[in-house]
Formats: C-alpha cells, sequence, structure tokens
C-alpha cells in the first residue's frame, strides 16, 4: 500500500482549517492540522511532511516565523502561505523566506488545490514514487517496500527505522541531516539512548550500501550526517 502524501496544514480559524482538512483528506492526503504557531513547530519536529500550508496570522508564532523556522530544518520542503492579507510588502516577504506559493483568503479549495499539486510536481513529490524511491548509485531504494536493491540482486528487507532513517538521509542527500532534527523526527526524542541508537542505525547503513564506494555517510562533528552520493534521484 502506497504511503499518501502528507500535509501539515497550520491555520488558527478552526472553522476553516477543519473544512480544509476534511477536504484534502477526501482527495487522499494526509493532513495534520494545527492551530497556532507553536503547535505547528511542534508537529513539524515529531513527524515527516511533504508539504506545509501555512496562515500567515497566527497566535503565539506567525506563519513567517514557522516558515522560517522550517527552512533552518528543511530548507527543500514547500511551502505555500494563506492569508487575507494582500499587501505586496507581504507577498515579498514570503518569498523571501521561501515560500513556493501565495494564496489570498477567501479562496475556492479547488483553486487552492491544483496550486497543491503544481507545487509538489515541481518539487518532483506529485508522483509517489518519486518521494519513497530513490536511485542511489547502483542502489534502488523503496521506502514504501522498505527495500534496499544492488544492481540486479534480490532486494534486501530493511527494518523500518533503517529505512525512516535512510529516506531523510536521501532527502537531505550532499547536505548535512542534523543529529536533532533526525532524532525527533524518526525517534520523537533527543536524549542519550535514541542518540545511540541512531548511531547503531547509521552502521547498519553503512554496511547494506558498502558495495558502491561512491556512496558514503558522513559524520559531520558536532551536528549530525551528510549522504554523499554524486549520483542520486
Amino acid at each position: 500500500m502506497e504511503k499518501k502524501i502528507r500535509i501539515l496544514l497550520a491555520e488558527d480559524d478552526i472553522n476553516l482549517g477543519s473544512l480544509l482538512k476534511q477536504y484534502l483528506d477526501a482527495k487522499n492526503y494526509s493532513t495534520d492540522l494545527y492551530d497556532d504557531g507553536v503547535k505547528a513547530m511542534e508537529g513539524f519536529r515529531s513527524n515527516i511532511y511533504d508539504i506545509c500550508i501555512l496562515d500567515i496570522m497566527m497566535p503565539r508564532k506567525d506563519g513567517f516565523t514557522v516558515a522560517s523556522e522550517i527552512r533552518e530544518l528543511n530548507s527543500d520542503i514547500p511551502i505555500i502561505f494563506l492569508t487575507a492579507k494582500a499587501l505586496k510588502e507581504d507577498v515579498l516577504t514570503g518569498f523571501k523566506i521561501g515560500a513556493d506559493d501565495y494564496i489570498t483568503k477567501p479562496f475556492n479549495m479547488e483553486e487552492l488545490l491544483l496550486r497543491i499539486e503544481a507545487v509538489l510536481r515541481r518539487a518532483g513529490a506529485m508522483d509517489s514514487e518519486s518521494v519513497y524511491v530513490f536511485k542511489l548509485g547502483d542502489y534502488v531504494f523503496d521506502a514504501n517496500k522498505q527495500t534496499l536493491q544492488y544492481k540486479d540482486t534480490e532486494p534486501e528487507k530493511l527494518t523500518t527505522k533503517e529505512s525512516d532513517l535512510l529516506r531523510l538521509l536521501c532527502n537531505n542527500a550532499n547536505k548535512v541531516l542534523e543529529r536533532n532534527y533526525a532524532l525527533k523526527q524518526i525517534w520523537e526524542d533527543d536524549n542519550y539512548f535514541n542518540a545511540r541508537s541512531m548511531d547503531v542505525y547509521i552502521t547498519k547503513l553503512r554496511k547494506h550500501l558498502k558495495d558502491d564506494p561512491s556512496i558514503e555517510i558522513l559524520n559531520i562533528h558536532g551536528k549530525g550526517y551528510k549522504l554523499i552520493s554524486g549520483d542520486i534521484q
């Protein structure tokens, strides 16, 4: 069974937020709704999402701040802003932060859906294989099936933790995957014991990938890990 594309939706208007969640879930997305910016960031740190939809005017932490914090953790995840404000300055601020699109309230839900699909296509995430199947040198990694296949050999079954960790590394290939971010995404806590556990899984992944010398998982001291591969798709 294919995994659904996961959406982080931050909207403090509960009625609108609930309607959007119901609509997107009915369109076969998996949507988590948060009613303020602090909860949205807590959700982002605890889960893996494919796209974020952020209202700008939210209590406790506004959408611009949330987007900036998300960008510090993940520079590539698509972000769409929802707002009742249509000032040119707000639009420019949103795009400077790294927004992929911007839609002004009130809007048609079908228009939002089309914008979501367009952004996901540009990000390479609309096709489930683009999100969950990766070509890593001479390997093919299928995160849906949790398998890693070297050339024409039989696919090797990975554990859930191995698969989740390798997917994070692939999504951040040739960039530093921050240690605490990976721990919170997969183990939901960055304590000492989980950190040691992650080190064990990194060692296991290196063994799984050992047949292609062009692929490395480097320790970046004080920061995290970097998956090095000149041929990742």
